[in-house]
């Protein structure tokens, strides 16, 4: 296993000056149960290991995650105040609904990841939370446990289209996200993307808490027209 001794801190003070214009993330990581233990494990008996209380498949998550809780406070000290947000992610859901069951979130993942989050808390930075798929039933939870931001929001995913969200969470989470990589920006035309980018903007911009970004990173399957017209809706329409 990694050791947080075998990173160097030394200059993250001097870094976040340096990038001080933009938002500084100091996750040492992003905990990611489900895909990282996967990685190790396979998918399948990772999810068995959440279902069965398996005790090697929760040990490895541990490990994993204590690790990565270390490295993100000695960063977030090391960055005297000056890191903005901690960026975290855990894919919750497919297209269609929940991979795990609110019992399984709340027993395996909520607890874990609550830890991480108090460390960022302690050190005044945000939390930012990445989900693909169906993820908004978990929300209320990420609410409760001090997440700040969402982040990916695939809107053909059920129960995530900006419409449900900003009626439901908007005025108690931030959006980062809502621009599908698998849809207009990939298969339309110019004019459809400047359409449906503007359409996100005006349902997510009121009351801020918007951050205009593709869903995940764009794929080489979207035309470079596509891509350029998407960030110049942005920053044509999404100021007041």
């Amino acid at each position: 296993m990694p050791n947080p001794d075998d990173f160097d801190y030394s200059g993250i003070s001097q870094d976040c000056e340096k990038y001080s214009q933009y938002a500084i993330n100091g996750s040492g990581g992003y905990g990611d149960i489900i895909n990282g233990n996967g990685m190790l494990r396979g998918m399948e008996q990772t999810l068995v290991d959440l279902v069965t209380d398996d005790p090697a498949g929760l040990l490895l998550a541990d490990r994993r995650m204590d690790i990565q809780i270390e490295i993100t406070r000695r960063t977030l000290e090391a960055g005297k105040g000056k890191v903005d947000f901690v960026w975290l992610g855990e894919d919750l859901g497919t297209q269609n609904g929940q991979m795990i069951s609110m019992d399984t979130f709340r027993k395996h993942i909520r607890l874990r990841y609550q830890k991480y989050i108090d460390v960022a808390k302690n050190y005044g930075a945000k939390v930012m939370m990445h989900s693909c798929g169906s993820s908004s039933w978990a929300f209320e939870d990420f609410i409760e446990m001090g997440i700040d931001v969402v982040d990916t929001l695939q809107p053909e995913a059920k129960d995530m289209s900006p419409e449900y969200l900003k009626k439901t969470f908007g005025d108690r989470l931030a959006f980062h996200g809502c621009i599908s990589t698998a849809g207009l920006v990939a298969y339309g035309t110019a004019g459809e993307t400047v359409d449906y980018c503007r359409k996100t903007l005006e349902i997510m911009m009121p009351g801020g808490g918007y951050c205009f970004a593709p869903t995940h990173a764009l794929q080489d399957n979207s035309p470079t027209e596509n891509v350029l017209v998407m960030y110049e809706t942005a920053h044509k329409y999404g100021v007041y």
